[in-house]
């Protein structure tokens, strides 16, 4: 008998549906991939089961019985458990604080906190994820990101005698994580499903779907389309599912050789927690960077647009010295950035389409220096929103409407409206389906054959060799290795990353 099933899963926004009657079915002990293009309705999917959203019509069975998941309480006491893409987290608290929040906390005498057994619980319920680094007591806003998830994440396995975990939801769970991260996560995993709890795993990265999954649904346009066993079925065949037609190739091909000329030289650039770097990019170059977590890249992209400052050397954009104080410095010196973290640093989700697209380019593009029209910038948004291949109703519509494939086109709409000599790239399509992604990766290809330089940095590896022209290789601060992107494969580039080869 199944765990759990849904049966004619059905809801519609305003008349629009969302969901057009999706069936899914799990199995005890099961990981079971959730498959699917931003927009194809996973997210709804994802609501409905956590009642959050209602939904008009669906049949939903735990163990046979029909059940009704009215307000996230009740998905609880059902025993789900969510791991959502965005952190539920508060920075200000501690990693115990966190990880127990909405539960009851040890007490002295009933009333105070027993803060020695808050922590020592907390460092337990790491270890369960095979996490030491982290300590209980600092506030959570201090770790990185890989880490807040892996404190989210362990907040989600704490046992509870009145509702036990039957099956757990994640989300995303690893776009924040890197390697190493990610792999203690899968552990857990494959642990839980020894046990014989089951697990619905939502992820854009195919590779690991295949690795970590026993079956996958594909859901397209708000239907489920096919189900299967993933030893079944091959990574193009479920690109082929999701997007409703095949993708040949997964990096579009380059359009034109980088020139001769130098967009950008950096020569002995000291950066915060960093060795000296020295590199440059050519116009119409594509120059990746590689790295494991914390290597500096990040940093890196930040100096050069302008928000940490540089501690020494020398930056030339052309031919003339380049000295950003400011990310405004960088705008207005024809650099642009894209940020990792497109929700909380990139969109003001609250506001439209227009809005986000026009906000770093406003005095260059107000009529008499003055002011810029509503209707001048919902012109300009449509322009960009063709160039940048958004699917939206239209650039009035709000950002946080939008999938996250087209929100991230909204980020990229803005950062090309200026149109910059440089493009500096940071985790591009990180939560981006495939579909998109195919998008963005032809828009970085179009922006460099009219002669842009852009430097990529990303942690997904085949991208970094699919889209780059050369790859500078940072470990501890400094660039160790510049190598040519043709012709390496991923495990020479990863040997490089850890310092294990030369060259």
């Amino acid at each position: 008998m199944p765990l759990f099933s849904l049966k004619d899963v059905t809801k519609a926004y305003g008349g629009v549906p969302a969901l057009r009657g999706v069936d899914l079915t799990i199995e005890p002990g099961q990981i079971h991939a959730l498959m699917g293009e931003n927009g194809a309705g996973k997210s709804t999917l994802i609501k409905i089961l956590a009642g959050v959203v209602s939904p008009d019509h669906a049949d939903i069975r735990i163990d046979g019985e029909l059940v009704e998941i009215s307000s996230p309480a009740q998905a609880h006491h059902l025993g789900l458990r969510f791991i959502h893409q965005e952190f539920n987290v508060v920075p200000a608290l501690s990693v115990a604080e966190n990880i127990f929040m909405g539960r009851s906390y040890p007490r002295r005498g009933y009333v105070f906190v027993d803060w020695r057994k808050l922590n020592l619980a907390a460092r337990e319920t790491l270890r369960k994820l095979g996490i030491s680094h982290i300590d209980p007591a600092k506030p959570l806003g201090n770790l990185s990101l890989g880490d807040q998830m892996l404190v989210r994440l362990s907040s989600a396995f704490i046992g509870e005698n009145n509702a036990p975990a039957r099956l757990y939801v994640l989300d995303e769970p690893t776009a924040a994580l890197n390697r190493e991260e990610s792999e203690r996560l899968f552990a857990v995993l494959r642990e839980l499903r020894a046990s014989g709890a089951s697990v619905l795993y939502v992820s854009h990265r195919l590779d690991e779907v295949m690795a970590i999954c026993d079956m996958a649904t594909v859901i397209r346009d708000g239907r489920s389309v096919d189900t299967g066993r993933i030893a079944d079925i091959t990574h193009d065949d479920l690109v082929t599912l999701m997007i409703g037609r095949r993708v040949d190739e997964a990096y579009p091909p380059a359009l034109a050789e980088p020139s001769a000329q130098i967009t950008l030289s950096a020569s002995n650039l000291a950066i915060r927690g960093s060795e000296q770097v020295s590199f440059d990019v050519r116009a119409g170059e594509v120059l990746g960077i590689a790295g494991i977590a914390n290597a500096g890249q990040r940093n890196l992209l930040r100096t050069l647009f302008g928000d940490l400052p540089a501690a020494g050397g020398q930056i030339m954009l052309g031919d003339k010295l380049y000295r950003p104080r400011s990310p405004a410095d960088a705008w207005r010196a024809g650099i642009a950035y894209i940020p990792r973290e497109r929700r909380s640093e990139g969109l003001v989700v609250s506001r439209p389409i227009f809005e986000n697209t026009t906000l770093p380019h406003l005095a260059s593009h107000s009529r008499w220096r003055s002011w810029l029209t509503p209707r001048h910038e919902k012109r300009i948004a449509a322009d960009q929103g063709e160039l940048v291949r958004l699917k939206a109703s239209g650039p009035s519509q709000r950002v946080r409407e939008l999938s996250g494939g087209n929100q991230q086109k909204v980020v990229f709409a803005k950062a090309l409206l200026g149109k910059p000599r440089l493009l500096l790239l940071d985790e591009p399509t990180r939560g981006v389906d495939v579909g998109a992604k195919f998008d963005i990766y032809s828009i970085i290809r179009d922006m460099a054959a009219a002669g842009m330089g852009v430097v990529l940095v990303s942690s997904d590896l085949p991208e970094l060799i699919g889209m780059a022209d050369r790859i500078a290789v940072m470990r501890d601060g400094a660039i160790a290795d510049i190598v040519v992107a043709k012709g390496l494969n991923e495990e020479r580039l990863l040997n490089l990353c850890y310092g294990r080869v030369t060259g």
